[in-house]
């Protein structure tokens, strides 16, 4: 789970919903500062929502990018249905698509943390003309580590037999385990985590941890996507282990990001930095034509020319 450290909005920042050809998403806009080099679409993980990127909107919106940031149907604050159907991978997938196009700027770079990656890699492969990019924060093409699995499976199975505030109450014990003696989050903090845990649909939780322990290996897919491709993670990321996470980007032949010092969040713990390297990597991307089959050829040969190898270290 992402932990946003402040719940301030960005200058230039608007929190409304988002009408699509699918239903309404609540999300946080930020416009560019100066001229518009480009829009990115940013989906949040599981247990989180659109203020994980808080931090990030900023220094994007600052390098001249109009970021968007979205709560997934069942999320926080975008309602959803009650029904385990409605949270299959191409129902997301399908909801990111509408998302792009309801923006209004044509094809978006794409991003997706966490959970929100493997929704990512489905919008892109279901619809590649949407978006000009695809970035992976902190997610793998495939399952999430073992220990991990252990956690979903933990939680899903307790959701099903407790009420969402003993659940809430026994995560947070867990999650202060782990934390230095003495070190608590703000009580606006804790109450925000509280809240968007209590909206969050029982579905949604259920259905994103049976796709989280069931993703089967996408690597081959990922790396037939005509599209400029981005895996981006800190080098203590613990969800992925980190060199299937190596593995995948040189397979893929993807632009390749190691943040020095991140865990699984770099969007907070390191938003400026990672900014940096994210708008190089659209800046190059938007360099590509895109829209014809031919475009697509085009930005699959490009990719695959990018050189290998961490392109950010520090």
């Amino acid at each position: 789970m992402s932990k946003p450290r402040s719940l301030a909005l960005p200058p230039r920042t608007r929190a409304y919903r988002l009408l699509t050809a699918r239903g309404s998403f609540a999300v946080l806009d930020t416009a560019p500062e100066g001229a518009p080099r480009g829009t990115a679409l940013l989906l949040p993980g599981y247990t989180g929502s659109k203020e994980d990127f808080l931090a990030l909107l900023g220094p994007l919106s600052e390098a001249g990018y109009r970021a968007v940031a979205v709560d997934g149907r069942g999320q926080h604050e975008t309602p959803g249905p009650r029904g385990r159907a409605a949270y299959r991978r191409k129902a997301l997938a399908l909801d990111a698509v509408a998302q792009a196009a309801a923006l209004g700027d044509g094809p978006v770079h794409l991003l997706g943390h966490s959970f929100g990656g493997l929704v990512a890699r489905a919008a892109a492969q279901l619809a590649p003309d949407a978006f000009r990019s695809l970035t992976l924060l902190s997610s793998g093409p495939g399952r999430v580590a073992r220990s991990q699995r252990v956690r979903v499976r933990a939680l899903r199975t307790a959701l099903a037999l407790l009420s969402k505030e003993r659940v809430w109450r026994a995560t947070r014990w867990l999650d202060s385990r782990g934390e230095e003696p003495g070190a608590s989050d703000p009580p606006e903090i804790v109450g925000f985590l509280r809240r968007r845990w209590m909206r969050t649909r029982i579905a949604q939780l259920a259905g994103a941890g049976r796709l989280l322990l069931g993703d089967p290996d996408g690597t081959a897919a990922l790396a037939a996507l005509p599209l400029p491709l981005h895996l981006a993670y800190g080098d203590e990321e613990t969800v992925w282990p980190v060199p299937e996470l190596a593995a995948a980007a040189a397979r893929t032949g993807a632009h390749h990001t190691v943040v020095a010092g991140a865990g699984h969040s770099p969007n907070v713990s390191h938003p400026r930095e990672l900014a940096d390297r994210l708008t190089a990597f659209w800046d190059r991307a938007a360099q590509l034509s895109t829209g014809s089959a031919g475009a697509a050829r085009s930005r699959r040969a490009a990719r695959g020319a990018a050189p290998r190898g961490p392109a950010a270290n520090g």
